[in-house]
């Protein structure tokens, strides 16, 4: 059974990130599938650190935004997901290009979702590791 409505586009997200930290850094969505979202971010000034790398904060950035935003396309009306813990491993520097993010379900339960996001270069290797975890709770 698919975890996300046929609906679901890449351009509804990204107009749902629209002048937010999101579109800020450039983030874009570019992939939707029945358990998966895909979103890049470029590796340019706005995203590296004083070093010419890839900061890591901006890795977590794109990581907690997949994750985040996937907990909020699959909790019922009247729900609404939010942050609750993230780590991420960093294992292989960038210096320019893109990196592009997959997550995916790991648990998605009642009050509690856990996403796996797997963060990768242009040459498709492995950058970051990241896991997020997401509260549902009742909308205000």
């Amino acid at each position: 059974m698919p975890l996300f409505a046929d609906s679901l586009t890449p351009d509804r997200l990204n107009a749902l990130c629209a002048n937010t930290a999101v579109s800020h850094l450039d983030i874009r969505f570019v992939e939707v599938g029945p358990d998966y979202l895909v979103a890049r971010m470029p590796v340019d000034a706005r995203t590296r650190q004083p070093f010419g790398l890839l900061h890591g904060g901006a890795s977590v950035l794109l990581a907690e935004t997949l994750g985040s935003v996937a907990s909020g396309c699959c909790v019922p009306d009247g729900k609404m997901a939010v942050g609750l813990e993230i780590n991420a491993n960093h294992l292989r520097a960038v210096r320019t290009g893109h990196v592009q993010g997959c997550v995916r379900p790991i648990h998605i339960g009642r009050s509690t979702h856990v996403w796996e996001i797997r963060i990768s270069d242009d040459a498709g290797r492995l950058c970051c590791l990241s896991r997020l975890t997401v509260q549902v709770l009742d909308q205000p």
